[in-house]
């Protein structure tokens, strides 16, 4: 038996969702490229094409738009609890813990039940962003903003985290970061969903646990990184040094590289096109101008080593001008997620079977038990 560490290259599933080809730099939902979606379509309507496998004709959009607008407003025992927790907490904690209540909430509990699939997706796209928002609000000891259903689901999110409406470019522009970020395979987070419903547990546990596999610093948490790098840099004269002195050390550079794409992440291409379309609103930034010699530094100095910006390089640049913290970065990416990882957790318990991966062992045999006197 041969061990492949982290499953690399090992497939787990079948599954019609969504196709990269990391060599070409493509990347697929339902078979439609994610630059037509991202041109054409909305956060929602692309929810709708993961979930259920099309896109969704002009009475079933309708309806399931409402109910997501339906489910924006939290029960007041939920903002309690978010009262009661230590402002300190990453907000990747507090999604991470409030996510499995709201099936306190869903009268649909059967976990292979269709109604439970959509009642579910409602209730988390729904619920997630004024979760984030509220919490945010709180932990800055400032008003609550409550949802504002007349909005687009973009617009909504911004208004309540900044408390202004924000324009019209912004909400667009936000609600396409969520259709990059909406699904990408079985990355490590949907794979953590896929696993806990192979148990039959229900979609609000996937989600709980597929957001705590999120959060870590190697997957959704990188993106607050490079915002971080970025910011370390104080100017284009920093960076050529910076650049040199993390190859000879053979560091890695955040925002550069990806495990699937061997070529530019289309994804960060489209945020690159929306990061100038903001700046014509927002005007010049010099973390902007920062991050684009950083890249033609990296660019130059890796070339041919099929290392390109990923989507995280850009993203955190474009929250910020957003308005939105940088401790929020991996939540709104834990929002985007939420319909890819439903719509896998939908296609798996299809023909459900139960993870139960095998071990090589490598220990002892036949130890005796030492007396606790008798140890050292």
């Amino acid at each position: 038996m041969e061990v492949y560490a982290g499953l690399a290259g090992i497939p787990v599933v079948k599954s019609s969702i969504s196709y990269i080809d990391g060599e070409k730099g493509i990347l697929e939902y339902r078979g439609i490229p994610i630059q037509e979606l991202a041109e054409n379509s909305n956060f929602l309507e692309t929810s709708y094409l993961l979930v259920f496998g099309k896109l969704p004709s002009k009475d079933e959009y309708e309806k399931f738009v409402a109910d997501v607008k339906d489910n924006l407003f939290l029960d007041r025992s939920i903002i309690q609890f978010l009262k009661d927790i230590p402002p300190e907490t990453h907000p990747m904690k507090v999604l991470q813990s409030i996510v499995p209540i709201f099936s306190a909430f869903d009268e649909n509990k059967e976990v292979l039940d269709e109604k439970h699939h959509y009642s579910s997706l409602v209730n988390l796209l729904g619920k997630v962003p004024t979760i984030l928002a509220t919490w945010k609000r709180i932990r800055e000891g400032k008003e609550i903003i409550l949802p504002d259903p007349s909005l687009d689901y973009g617009e909504n999110f911004l208004y309540m985290i900044r408390g202004i409406k924000p324009e019209k470019l912004e909400g667009k522009i936000f609600d396409k970061c969520l259709i990059l970020h909406a699904e990408h395979t079985i990355n490590a987070s949907t794979f953590t969903a896929i696993v806990v419903v192979s148990t039959l547990a229900d979609f609000y546990s996937a989600v709980s646990s597929a957001v705590g596999s999120l959060s870590g610093r190697l997957h959704g948490g990188a993106n607050e990184r490079v915002y971080y790098m970025l910011n370390e840099l104080r100017h284009v004269d920093d960076i050529e040094g910076y650049v040199d002195q993390k190859l000879s050390r053979k560091e890695r550079i955040m925002g550069f590289g990806h495990r699937v794409y061997k070529t530019y992440d289309p994804r960060a291409k489209i945020i690159k096109e929306m990061l100038d379309q903001i700046l014509s609103l927002k005007g010049n930034n010099e973390l902007v101008r920062i991050a684009t010699e950083l890249e033609k530094v990296v660019l130059d100095r890796l070339k041919g080593k099929k290392i390109y910006p990923n989507i995280d390089f850009y993203s955190g640049i474009l929250y910020s001008l957003l308005g939105i913290p940088v401790e929020f970065y991996t939540p709104v990416f834990a929002m985007a997620r939420i319909s890819g990882w439903i719509a896998h957790c939908k296609e798996y318990i299809r023909e459900n079977k139960l993870f139960r991966p095998t071990q090589i062992y490598d220990g002892g045999h036949n130890i005796k038990y030492l007396p606790l006197e008798k140890r050292s």
